[in-house]
């Protein structure tokens, strides 16, 4: 083989492989450049960097988030129920009103779940020692503290914590990305209402009657409340005096004849190791003016759960209530 033809392959090979570097430089700038390419290269890339921003208007404002928060921490009891009902695990939550520290119907779903403090009282600290990325709060609860929760991470709170619970649900699941989760998980809810509400027939009039005892006070509970909204959605009757757009009556013992209706549900507020608010309940059930109301003479009190009738107000518990309302009412 001549030199000739040697000096004129190399060249060729020379020429050939810079071709190719040039060709391979431009593939990986379109990677990194174009994150609106439909390529291979381009799902390959960051996430954040293909994810737009989301404005979320809440009770304080807007937030801009971008993307799937990873580390969420939730700062209300029914917002922790939205949450893990879209399958997200936050990294800290407050405790639960009762359990330790957690609703035995989610405690399961809770494990490793960092305590943050009480619903009317989390420890700023400890949530920012976990990092979040994202903070869920509620402005009654949380408001005064909305300005520190901000400094540590993008914070969304809700308004309000009475009235119909699927308000908040939205909120919550939109602001960690699972919006169209959320939609599906609230028409299933909403499936289930409608299939009871269809078999309830002449039942749907019977006059439900929700009162709370506690060591303090005790209350009837109207169609504001947990157990109120989904009695309304049922269209299951409430007595006249709790078929209210209100959210409860303190009584006295002379407004007993509230507590009046078809059939009773009560629930208790004990405090653990507590019997307080269970001896309160029986001293009213003993006063001559209960033992004459209909539900008494008819053997309709009931007692239920507090926390799935009241305290956990979520999506979970939600599903709960809907299940023991059935069983009352004997529908399959």
């Amino acid at each position: 083989m001549s030199s000739a033809f040697r000096k004129k392959s190399w060249l060729l090979m020379l020429t050939l492989s810079a071709f190719l570097l040039v060709l391979s430089a431009c593939g990986g700038s379109k990677t990194a450049d174009t994150p609106g390419s439909t390529t291979g290269e381009t799902k390959e890339s960051t996430p954040a960097a293909t994810e737009e921003s989301r404005t979320i208007q809440h009770a304080m404002g807007t937030e801009t988030l971008k993307g799937t928060p990873q580390r969420v921490v939730i700062l209300t009891n029914e917002g922790t129920e939205a949450l893990l009902t879209v399958g997200v695990k936050p990294v800290g939550a407050v405790q639960s009103w009762v359990g330790d520290p957690w609703y035995d119907h989610i405690k399961a779903d809770m494990e490793g779940v960092e305590v943050v403090g009480e619903e009317t009282q989390p420890n700023v600290e400890l949530i920012a020692g976990l990092k979040p990325d994202l903070i869920i709060g509620n402005k009654v609860r949380h408001e005064k503290i909305y300005d520190q929760l901000k400094q540590i991470a993008p914070t969304v709170f809700s308004e309000d914590l009475a009235g119909d619970w699927k308000i908040n649900f939205a909120l919550y699941t939109d602001a960690v990305n699972k919006k169209a989760e959320g939609e599906k998980a609230i028409a299933d809810f909403d499936k289930r209402v409608e299939e009871v509400k269809s078999k309830l027939g002449d039942k749907a009039n019977t006059k439900v009657s929700i009162v709370r005892f506690t060591a303090g006070d005790v209350r009837t509970y109207m169609k504001q409340t947990f157990s109120g909204v989904l009695l309304n959605q049922l269209g299951i009757a409430r007595p006249e005096e709790q078929d209210k757009d209100e959210f409860i009556e303190k009584l006295t013992k002379e407004r007993i004849p509230a507590m009046d209706g078809d059939v009773m549900f009560y629930f208790t507020q004990d405090d653990p190791g507590s019997t307080e608010a269970e001896k309160a309940s029986q001293e009213w059930m003993n006063e001559p003016l209960f033992k004459s109301l209909n539900v008494a003479k008819n053997n309709e009190v009931h007692k239920v759960s507090e926390v799935v009738w009241n305290l956990a107000g979520g999506y979970k518990a939600a599903n709960l209530l809907l299940d023991e309302i059935s069983t009352y009412f004997e529908v399959k």
